[in-house]
């Protein structure tokens, strides 16, 4: 056993392993050796005098550390005062829990609610982008030439000298009503029709210029783009533009609404759809056009509209399929001069108007614009005119107002 805990005793010192191959043998040797070797077997080889003494003198001093002491003074303190700490239900604080450790978790703390704060606003940024990579600056992903084909046009301040190039052939849908149609760019609604600058003209001040535009614009919106008069009502708003000192004039417009003939028919001023036949896909009508002004014949301005119209409609029931009837409509009012003539201040005189109607029945005079889906047969009379481009604003309206022709493109 002395030779066993000597072994531990040179292990625990980390002797080299030639000492520990010395020893090795010997305990080997002392499990088969009797008690009284005998004389001819040789003799255990010899533990040198100096690691004896160290051996001796490291057993004496972990005799010595074992032995029970009696604490400190100091420690009897501390002991009893964690007990009475403990005996309050307190905790003093460890290595984990002390000024430093709590220091260092409130900023990893800080840390995680920044991130957490600005997660959000960052997942939200990455979902717009994907969705419209044009939030992006420059051209990251190639998409400059999808905004220019998209992007609003100028106002139109001259007549176009050609009709608007091809489109991309895609079918209108309940998201995008205007897809494959040149309408795509222009404005929306009243958005589309633009006053031009005011200016006298010769004796007519350029206030009552103003007030001129400003009502042939009231007319125009409330003939095409008032949402209960597209829907069928009665144009109120409209026919309150108009002066009472035309009553012929306004007894054949009362007369058609009330009674639509193919004499007297309101879509030659109004842009009227059957609810019962159709509804309007959304709430924008597309709009685009001009407006001009000279010396009027009645003492006061003349001015001239010149705008189309594109309405995007379904059917009331049935299937969902989106088409599109365009409207062009050219009117000379004046606003005549109160002093000269026997009109209404403020009122407008209608002088002359016409119209051009793309994609709806022919020979169809009941008040109403009845559109043709291509799932459908047509109805009414067969077209007998030319085909035409009811996009094309470059060409006067000179046909034959009888005439009733096909369209290129709706």
């Amino acid at each position: 056993m002395v030779v066993l805990a000597f072994t531990e005793f040179l292990c625990g010192l980390g002797h080299t392993q030639d000492i520990l191959v010395k020893v090795l043998p010997v305990r080997l040797d002392l499990d088969f050796v009797s008690e009284k070797p005998s004389d001819d077997q040789p003799s255990a080889p010899e533990i040198p005098d100096d690691v004896w003494e160290q051996f001796t003198r490291d057993n004496e001093r972990d005799i010595h550390t074992s032995a029970p002491k009696e604490p400190s003074a100091r420690a009897r303190m501390v002991t009893e005062r964690l007990r009475q700490q403990e005996a309050r239900g307190e905790s003093s604080p460890g290595w984990r829990t002390g000024p430093a450790w709590q220091e260092m978790g409130g900023r990893a703390s800080r840390r995680r609610k920044l991130w957490a704060v600005l997660g959000v606003p960052v997942a939200v940024a990455v979902a717009l982008v994907a969705l419209r990579p044009s939030l992006l600056p420059g051209d990251p992903f190639g998409t400059d030439e999808t905004r220019a084909a998209a992007s609003p046009l100028p106002v139109e301040t001259a007549a176009p000298t050609a009709a608007p190039g091809a489109s991309d052939p895609e079918l209108p849908t309940l998201d995008e009503p205007f897809a494959g149609s040149p309408a795509l760019r222009w404005a929306d609604g009243e958005a589309g029709i633009v006053l031009p600058e005011a200016k006298a003209v010769g004796s007519v001040p350029k206030e009552r210029v103003q007030q001129a535009l400003k009502l042939t614009k009231k007319l125009l919106v409330g003939a095409n783009l008032d949402p209960k008069a597209v829907r069928g009502a009665r144009p109120e708003a409209a026919l309150s533009v108009l002066d009472p000192q035309q009553p012929e004039l306004l007894d054949e417009l009362g007369t058609a609404l009330r009674s639509p003939s193919e004499k007297h028919d309101p879509v030659t001023l109004f842009s009227r759809f059957d609810p019962d036949e159709v509804r309007p896909v959304g709430d924008v009508v597309k709009t685009r056009g001009r407006m001009t002004f000279k010396k009027g014949s009645h003492g006061g301005v003349a001015i001239r509209a010149d705008y189309t119209f594109v309405y995007p409609v379904v059917r009331a029931d049935g299937p969902v399929e989106v088409t599109r009837t365009i409207v062009r409509r050219v009117l000379d009012v004046e606003l005549a001069d109160p002093a000269q003539y026997e009109v209404t201040p403020g009122r407008l005189l209608l002088l002359e108007y016409d119209q051009e109607i793309g994609n709806s029945s022919c020979a169809v005079h009941d008040g109403y614009l009845h559109p043709e889906f291509s799932s459908s047969e047509p109805t009414g009379a067969p077209p007998s005119g030319p085909t035409t481009d009811p996009y094309d604003r470059s060409k006067d309206l000179d046909r034959d107002p009888d005439e009733c022709g096909t369209v290129s493109r709706t």
